[in-house]
């Protein structure tokens, strides 16, 4: 049977009730507070007999025989497919995030760092933002730097205006008097052509070259080739002490696991990245604990949504925080960002 179907009016309601109360108390829930809470023309007694069909069908746990109840995974995910209402952001919350966006400065990391960090300022909980993969960064200027006799520093600048600079050690030595015209070369033929084929594509180029040029990529190439490979996106994280407040995490064992995993950021990253191709990364998604398939976040959700510049899928950006979150609010907060930082990242690369 459909899962929208499963449930009837007063068990959804009932549902709502509890995953509200608990998001807002973090204490279990019982009938009689459902009742008084929302106003409910029901007796605490029916109400209990509820919540015990949701327990019975997996949608609510007691966490112990004398407390009320708590949201399962499967709960809250009902709760977020079915029965939470979108929430729109108040001006205020939209001014501030547009302030903040004019306030940055012309370097993109700098830019994504920020973001994250209000991100977590306005949700009370950890930012994250994922900046754009190497296959997504063109080359806007790159230039060799002569260290010593074998040893070059290669300088790339790209359309977001991120400057990387990668120490190469070389196999042959490179002549000072090549330098100059090396990089005029390089900026000829690899303006335009994303970060990570660089080397693959004067390996192109260099079919159509005579002469001096064709002298001039192949030395071109015996750098480039040792240039280490760029990792993923990188994943700017803030906000993480905040997530060790909430009630949940008072526990240190559970504590220290979390923390494990958001020091892995590359991991974190891929797990991030391999959620939203599932979803085919065309609107917001959230993962609620164990839907991460991953040691250490169980406890864990994530409101994530992609982010697009010059209309392509970039990055990702989101909010990370315990289940019990305000799932409506944040994906709010979570699309509008990621529409401006589109939109500002967008205009930085034109």
């Amino acid at each position: 049977m459909n899962q929208d179907l499963e449930l009837s009016e007063r068990e959804r309601l009932i549902l709502r009730a509890v995953v509200h109360t608990y998001i807002t108390t973090a204490e279990p829930v019982g009938s009689r507070s459902v009742v008084r809470r929302f106003g409910l023309d029901l007796s605490a007694a029916t109400v209990r007999n509820v919540m015990y069909d949701l327990e019975e069908a997996g949608f609510l746990q007691q966490l112990h025989t004398s407390s009320g109840r708590v949201p399962t995974d499967r709960g809250y995910r009902y709760y977020v497919d079915y029965l939470m209402r979108a929430q729109e952001l108040t001006l205020a919350e939209r001014t501030r995030i547009e302030r903040e966006f004019r306030a940055k400065m012309d370097d993109a990391d700098e830019v994504m760092r920020q973001t994250s960090h209000l991100l977590a300022l306005i949700s009370h909980q950890t930012g994250i933002v994922e900046a754009p993969a190497e296959e997504n960064a063109m080359v806007r200027r790159i230039e060799l730097v002569s260290v010593s006799e074998m040893r070059v520093a290669v300088m790339v600048v790209d359309n977001y205006g991120r400057v990387r600079t990668m120490m190469v050690p070389l196999d042959v030595p490179l002549e000072i008097n090549k330098l100059a015209k090396l990089n005029g070369f390089l900026n000829e033929h690899l303006e335009g052509v994303p970060v990570n084929q660089l080397a693959s594509s004067l390996h192109e180029t260099m079919r159509t070259l005579l002469d001096e040029q064709r002298q001039l990529a192949q030395a071109a190439v015996r750098v480039l080739d040792l240039v280490p490979h760029e990792r993923p996106g990188q994943l700017f994280l803030e906000g993480a002490t905040q997530l060790f407040e909430q009630p949940e995490f008072r526990d240190v064992n559970r504590a220290r696991e979390v923390f494990n995993l958001l020091e892995e950021r590359k991991r974190l990253a891929e797990l991030l990245r391999m959620r939203m191709d599932e979803r085919g990364g065309a609107r917001s998604w959230v993962v609620i604990g164990s839907e991460t398939q991953a040691d250490g976040l169980e406890d864990i959700s994530v409101v994530a949504s992609p982010y697009c510049v010059e209309g392509r899928t970039v990055g990702l950006l989101g909010v990370l925080g315990p289940r019990r979150m305000p799932y409506s609010r944040l994906t709010a907060v979570v699309e509008y960002t990621a529409s401006m930082l589109g939109r500002f990242l967008t205009r930085l690369a034109g």
